[in-house]
């Protein structure tokens, strides 16, 4: 795995079941809805995916506050 890692440029530290936190935050990130991730990671109970797997992202950050910056716009 540490070879693979290296070629892809990553983190040397992450671990199999990290890829599959990234892989879950990239899903909601395009936009990929709370159902159909939990259908892909076969989870059964909403709060799992929620605490445990989804972690905003960067990008996610930023769209939140242009969609807030529109929002304000939009009410003046």
């Amino acid at each position: 795995m540490r070879r693979l890692l290296n070629l892809a440029n990553l983190n040397i530290k992450l671990i199999p079941h990290s890829l599959r936190h990234i892989h879950t935050s990239l899903l909601a990130e395009a936009g990929v809805g709370l159902e159909q991730i939990m259908e892909h990671l076969g989870h059964k109970y909403e709060n799992t995916t929620r605490s445990v797997y989804l972690h905003v992202t960067k990008s996610m950050k930023k769209e939140a506050s242009i969609k807030f910056e529109k929002l304000m716009d939009d009410l003046l």
